[in-house]
């Protein structure tokens, strides 16, 4: 692994095994290239270590759950929570629909609203539409600001008492738009709704503290974290998780089980039925700590300046429209007009380039932005200015191509 001076800048793409020299990846909003230190966590896991956990009494399953138990622990260290308040989930989308699920639909009832925003991914639509046809909810959606945010001072104008749930994300997938979160948890606190924030985007781009950014519920995956796939966090207030029935039956989440009647552990593993990914979860760990060594700060800035480059650049082609804030953090969707994103993608893919072209899961946000779908470049650790000009250089390409 790469070590780093407190001033230097980041040159880690020697710790990412998975890019080749000369390929661009620019693709990390949909998932990150894994650091070798994660594959070798993943590799001793299960080549070395591996074995069951909460189960066995044997010392290798002993020292598995301890390992697994130190990862939970890491996790709320990361996030700024208190341990039994980390659920282990596959991975956003899960820890959503478990909130939806267990929150949402004992809890709203006729005549209760549910409120987004226009940016929302469909991760964090279609699981509150679930839970609204259920039970009687509504759905209100927040617009955008002019230069493609939530706009909070349209959020508190809609708010009223009958809102129950508030959902928004901490970062745009598709704009990289920032959330101020603090000033949206006062607004929602402030009627009496409890707020889920969908952290993706920010928790591998932006330091999170959900103590002090005062949420009730926070989500985010670990493959966009430079971790594994299949493996989640769902952070949630104690006092709710605890109020809150199981979603899933099974192993692990028992207390006590009879024909007659079952009770349930307490959280977070009241929540967490079955065998879980136990090697995605001491990979996470090590993902964790990765980041951590390198520093969110630093890597913020990094990435900051790479967006502030790549804006710069396209802006200059006359051909090319671009979409969210000058501040996003660390993504840059465009279109270049009269040619599909697609297309786009496809042509750069021949100068190995990687892009993602589509709607991104957020259809609702193309709708408002008046497009089918956009190209987006989006940035990690491992990319420099070099990946950039290969991106102006392949969209320069498309445009002598389509004229």
């Amino acid at each position: 692994m790469t070590t780093l001076t407190a001033t230097a800048p980041l040159d880690l793409l020697a710790d990412f095994p998975a890019i080749p020299q000369g390929w661009a990846y620019l693709d990390t909003a949909a998932t990150s290239q894994k650091p070798q230190p994660v594959i070798d966590a993943i590799m001793r896991g299960y080549a070395r270590d591996y074995a069951t956990v909460h189960r066995g009494v044997y010392q290798r399953s002993a020292d598995m759950t301890l390992a697994y138990e130190a990862a939970r622990r890491r996790v709320a260290t990361f996030i700024g929570g208190r341990e039994d308040e980390v659920v282990f989930v596959r991975g956003a989308t899960e820890g959503i629909n478990l909130v939806a699920q267990s929150w949402a639909i004992p809890n709203l009832k006729p005549g209760d609203r549910i409120l987004l925003s226009q940016l929302e991914h469909h991760s964090n639509i279609v699981p509150w539409q679930m839970a609204a046809e259920r039970t009687g909810a509504a759905i209100d959606v927040v617009p955008l600001t002019d230069d493609h945010r939530i706009d909070l001072d349209a959020m508190a104008a809609m708010l009223t008492d009958r809102h129950k749930l508030v959902a928004l994300a901490h970062v745009s997938n598709v704009l990289g738009s920032v959330l101020d979160v603090k000033r949206a948890t006062e607004l929602a606190h402030g009627v009496g709704a409890k707020i889920l924030i969908d952290g993706c985007q920010a928790v591998p781009r932006l330091p999170v503290n959900v103590t002090d950014l005062g949420c009730d519920f926070y989500v985010f995956s670990g493959h966009k974290l430079y971790g594994p796939t299949g493996i989640g966090v769902l952070w949630g207030r104690h006092a709710l998780l605890d109020a809150m029935p199981p979603w899933q039956g099974g192993g692990s989440m028992i207390d006590r089980v009879t024909f007659e009647k079952t009770t349930y552990a307490p959280p977070p593993g009241r929540f967490e039925a079955g065998t879980p990914h136990i090697i995605g979860v001491t990979g996470l760990h090590a993902a964790i700590d990765y980041v951590d060594a390198i520093g969110l700060t630093r890597i913020h800035a990094h990435e900051t300046a790479l967006v502030a480059r790549a804006r710069y650049a396209l802006s200059a082609l006359n051909s090319v429209r671009l979409f969210g804030p000058a501040d996003s953090a660390g993504i840059v969707s465009f279109e270049v007009q009269g040619v599909h994103p697609h297309d786009v993608a496809t042509i750069l893919d021949e100068g190995d380039v990687a892009i993602r072209a589509g709607h991104h899961c957020a259809q609702p946000l193309m709708d408002s932005l008046g497009v089918a779908a956009t190209a987006r470049a989006s940035f990690g650790v491992y990319n420099g200015a070099s990946d950039i000009d290969a991106l102006v250089k392949g969209i320069e390409r498309v445009t002598r191509i389509f004229g």
